[in-house]
């Protein structure tokens, strides 16, 4: 088993490039599926997830042709099922938008049920209410989702949640539908709107991606022989701010979108951070603790969930008291009781936990309990006194490419190493 060894105290310097969106690459693969062509896909991140999506697809029929770590060819003309792979879907949480895709593509689609990290309570009631108003009759039997229809007709949905799988999920299954799909209340993340901007490039009429209204005009087919390249992943870039605001650092993030990550800029510039935004770059520096901070996740573009354990680490060192409210996954905190064995002095209560900042942290053994509490625990790592051994890093590495490499770079002494060369 392999586990990430950082030896820590370090202050992190220079600059980090940042690849294409996770979230975003995993629901671009299955859109792939409604194209009637070939179409190329870069600046894919080479993480887990994505490797995984790529097989699925070929298990499907689809051909499927690397040209090179970050970017892939994909013919999906000749699909030969209907039906994913049962132990590759349950892996990894957006496997289920092969839903939507499949459906919309053959209208059958037995997928079966999402996996991914450990996050409470992650239902797709709203997914199988979009798809059920198109049409659809599904049904949950035997840990699989079954889905199928005569025909998919376009309609008014509106989603009882902001859910930005159920955004994704309804706008693939009704790009081919007959006549016009409406969804209201939908979510705003820069990766909804980049599948639709994917899917319009092949010829969709999708509008309104990015507001609280999408309207959906089917089309009778989706042309390829273009390539189209990922959004710059606002989490990972979103990462590396945090990391120099916890390690007291001088980082310039880039390839990045400023604007995608306002809500944390201003975070941060509350908390005495220095942020100075570019055309697509960030650079974030401090010489001093940050200062205390009180944090709401919500949908975007408020302060999103999947940077609240990374804002964790560094109001665990904070000037004062802080407190994280999490609006989004009820068992989002898993990782603060890693980080209290590091000498941090958090709180946890529910869906909120109380962080007394502390001066130092101190290295320890600790276990990633998810994608980004293993983020958040490297940069403790990184900051903490002596060493830091993490395990579970299968989790790290469904969401970053190389994130030890990129560190290095940046002056942290990590390393990949297998469990047994440790003594």
């Amino acid at each position: 088993m392999e586990k990430l060894v950082i030896k820590g105290g370090t202050r992190l310097e220079g600059n980090v490039v940042i690849g294409g969106a996770k979230n975003a690459a995993v629901a671009l693969l299955p859109a792939t599926l409604l194209v009637d062509g070939i179409c190329t896909i870069s600046n894919l991140p080479y993480i887990s997830d994505v490797k995984i999506s790529c097989k699925i697809l070929e298990e499907l029929g689809a051909k499927v042709t690397w040209n090179g770590k970050n970017e892939v060819t994909i013919d999906a003309r000749n699909i030969s099922s209907s039906q994913a792979p049962i132990d590759m879907t349950s892996k990894f949480r957006a496997s289920y938008y092969l839903i939507g895709a499949l459906l919309g593509r053959c209208h059958h689609a037995i997928v079966g049920l999402p996996g991914g990290c450990n996050l409470g309570a992650r239902p797709i009631d709203q997914h199988i209410k979009g798809f059920e108003a198109l049409g659809a009759t599904v049904e949950i039997c035997e840990g699989k989702i079954n889905a199928h229809a005569k025909d998919l007709i376009g309609t008014s949905i509106y989603l009882d949640k902001v859910s930005v799988g159920a955004t994704i999920n309804v706008m693939l299954a009704s790009v081919l539908a007959k006549g016009t799909t409406i969804i209201e209340n939908v979510a705003k993340e820069p990766h909804v709107v980049d599948v639709a901007n994917f899917l319009n490039s092949m010829g969709a009429d999708i509008r309104g991606a990015g507001t609280d209204l999408i309207k959906i005009n089917g089309v009778e087919r989706l042309n390829g022989n273009t390539t189209y390249s990922v959004v710059p992943d606002q989490i990972e870039a979103g990462t590396f701010m945090l990391a120099a605001a916890a390690t007291k650092g001088n980082i310039l993030i880039k390839n990045c979108i400023p604007e995608h990550l306002d809500c944390l800029t201003a975070k941060l510039i509350e908390m005495g951070v220095n942020v100075e935004t570019f055309n697509d770059s960030i650079r974030v520096y401090t010489d001093k603790r940050p200062n205390k901070a009180n944090i709401t996740t919500m949908p975007y573009p408020g302060y999103p969930t999947d940077l609240q354990p990374q804002i964790g680490v560094a109001l665990s060192l904070a000037d004062g008291t802080s407190i994280i409210n999490e609006g989004i996954w009820e068992s989002r905190f898993q990782y603060t009781a890693e980080l209290n064995k590091m000498g941090a002095h958090i709180i946890d209560q529910g869906r909120s936990a109380i962080f007394q900042g502390i001066t130092d942290l101190y290295g320890a053994p600790v276990a990633a309990t998810d994608l980004r509490a293993g983020a958040a625990l490297i940069i403790a790592g990184i900051v903490a006194h002596g060493e830091t051994s993490i395990t579970n890093i299968y989790h790290i590495d469904r969401g970053y490419e190389n994130i030890e490499d990129k560190f290095r770079s940046l002056g942290a002494n990590i390393q990949r190493v297998i469990e047994e060369d440790i003594f």
